[in-house]
């Protein structure tokens, strides 16, 4: 785990200071200095990423230790890549002499015990099982065997050219992840939340359940920023649990709501947990067009959310917020500031001015940096400023090491799969297994997602479900993008699923109820997000907003009363022929009425 202790030596402090500060400066740079060798600039992030894995880092002494050697010698390997990108690039993936063997086992093994340093043992294991098979796949016998590759040849593509852990993922985690990570953490370092917090509280505060709707609604704007469904619910749950049990909410449902809302941050534009940035590389679909067509599906789940709040209060005495703890118009106005000046940089930037979104994303994170200076009430202090900047600096160095820990370690598996030609069997394996039929490849593609996903982080889990199941579904007739946001979406549910939910672990925890109880609350609750996938299939004019918006909208009103049916039905009724004539009635309208 990245260490978060705040009573680090001051020595400790300063470098980690000064190495969140080259880190922000190297990713802000790249967009703004041209175009850099993907040797180089792949290389140097893992460098800069891995010290905040190995190094600044909780545990016993062995632990630091041995991170410390691993460290050195990472960076050590991706500096001697980054140096020597001419030579490498001549040698077209095959590794030549003892040296460079070595220095392909020392990334395999940094890069493996990295991301279990950092997320824990799934995803290093499945990357293990895909070197393992494309080491020894070729003993397997029968069609899921392969043929063999030169080992030179296997590791050097892996390690020392573009198509392993230095492939096209990596890059979208170096060029465009890694900025719109640093842009949630400079606002979050100043008082942007706070002013999610209160428009969430001024727009639904008086409402009946206005507390947890406070929490949907805030949820969904941090979690636009934010990408994480844990830190969402660490963050926003901090205000509005308490909230809720102080109103005498059922702990049960304060901690699904919180679960719930929060895991709607994944699909929420602009950030999307990473997912979006990875969609771009994987479908070569702008990321205006991807952030156009998760938008509407995206407000439907928080709809769904909104109705089943509803629906608990006819059981439940859910209070509004009380007068007095709402916040007056002129904070909201003033907070809501923080946010709402550079959202709008980024969105003139991306639509205005027709720049990419990374470039886009700096103008607004240089605006981000701006409003650090000021608060509520005017200048902020000396004390303050030096806080918020260490603050924005080194979360967002921690937070860019996580993702790329966890991309780099998914572009391996990818890199094997290609390799290898597994990608192909197992989608073969999906169309036979599917008998030809879009529905079953969908049903078994959703079971992949949801076993993976409660392993693996969701774009991890993403990322390789898509690689196998995207082109079965592609060839089962769906659209590109639509494939991916189905995949996408299932590999979230996971998140208030059990066995493995980590929003739910999470809110339980912070509520102190039982997880099991929080977590069939939060299912019904946030019930668009099983349903919602099959019905952007059902219904493809939904994603489709940018292209044609009437037809856009209309499929998402049908879906919208359709969700509303099933939400209501499943936790405002009690009586069983009630639950199932609104569900059915719902589902009939989602998926067999035409627009």
């Amino acid at each position: 785990m990245i260490s978060t202790d705040t009573q680090t030596s001051p020595l400790l402090r300063s470098l980690m200071l000064c190495l969140a500060v080259v880190l922000v400066v190297f990713h802000l740079g790249l967009i703004f200095s041209g175009l850099v060798p993907n040797l180089v600039s792949r290389p140097l992030h893992l460098a800069l990423a891995l010290p905040w894995i190995f190094l600044f880092v909780e545990g016993g002494l062995l632990k630091r230790a041995s991170g410390a050697v691993l460290c050195f010698l990472g960076v050590a390997a991706c500096l001697w890549v980054a140096g020597n990108q001419n030579v490498l690039s001549d040698q077209y993936g095959f590794l030549e002499g003892f040296f460079q063997y070595w220095l392909a086992a020392v990334l395999l093994i940094v890069v493996l015990e990295g991301a279990r340093r950092a997320i824990g043992w799934p995803l290093p294991i499945v990357a293990a099982l895909a070197l393992a098979y494309g080491l020894l796949g070729q003993h397997i016998p029968g069609e899921f065997g392969h043929s063999g590759t030169p080992l030179a040849s296997f590791l050097g593509t892996l390690t020392i050219a573009e198509g392993g852990i230095w492939g096209s993922l990596t890059g979208v985690s170096v060029n465009v992840v890694a900025i719109f990570v640093i842009f949630g953490a400079v606002l979050n370092a100043g008082e942007a939340g706070q002013g999610f917090m209160n428009l969430a509280a001024a727009a639904a505060g008086r409402l009946k359940g206005g507390a947890a709707k406070v929490s949907v609604l805030s949820s969904a704007l941090f979690g636009s920023i934010s990408g994480s469904a844990s830190a969402n619910v660490a963050s926003t749950g901090a205000i509005t649990l308490p909230a809720m049990t102080r109103l005498g909410y059922p702990k049960r449902l304060a901690g699904a709501v919180e679960a719930v809302a929060s895991s709607g941050g994944q699909i929420m534009p602009p950030l999307m947990g990473a997912g979006a940035f990875v969609m771009v590389e994987l479908t070569r679909v702008p990321y205006t067009q991807i952030m156009m067509a998760a938008l509407l599906p995206a407000i439907l789940y928080f709809f769904a959310v909104w109705i089943g709040i509803n629906a608990y209060a006819r059981h439940h005495d859910l209070k509004a917020v009380a007068k007095e703890d709402q916040p007056p118009v002129r904070q909201v106005l003033i907070t809501s500031a923080f946010f709402m000046v550079p959202f709008a940089i980024l969105l003139y930037g991306m639509f205005g001015g027709q720049y990419t979104p990374q470039y886009a994303a700096c103008l607004a994170i240089l605006a981000g940096f701006v409003l650090l200076f000021f608060t509520a009430k005017g200048v902020a202090s000396r004390k303050e400023i030096l806080s918020r900047l260490e603050s924005a600096f080194v979360n967002a160095a921690r937070q860019v090491s996580v993702i790329a820990s966890i991309i780099i370690c998914a572009s391996l598996i990818i890199g094997v799969l290609a390799i290898t030609g597994l990608g192909v069997k197992i989608t073969s394996l999906i169309l036979s297994g599917s008998g030809g039929y879009l529905w079953p490849a969908l049903l078994l593609t959703a079971i992949a997602c949801l076993v993976l996903g409660m392993e693996v982080p969701t774009t991890a889990a993403y990322v390789i479900c898509v690689s196998v199941a995207g082109p079965a579904l592609i060839e089962q007739g769906l659209e590109p993008l639509q494939a991916h946001l189905f995949v996408f979406w299932f590999a979230l549910i996971s998140t208030i699923t059990p066995p493995v939910c980590g929003a739910v672990f999470i809110a339980a925890g912070m509520i102190g109820e039982n997880w099991l109880k929080v977590a069939f609350s939060a299912m019904a609750l946030g019930i668009g997000l099983y349903v919602i996938p099959l019905a952007m299939i059902a219904n493809p004019s939904v994603i489709a907003l940018s292209d044609t918006p009437a037809f856009a909208l209309l499929a998402a009103a049908k879906i919208g009363l359709g969700l509303g049916l099933i939400s209501f039905g499943v936790i405002g009724f009690t009586k069983p022929l009630q639950k199932l004539l609104a569900i059915g009635t719902g589902l009939l309208v989602m998926f067999f009425v035409g627009i």
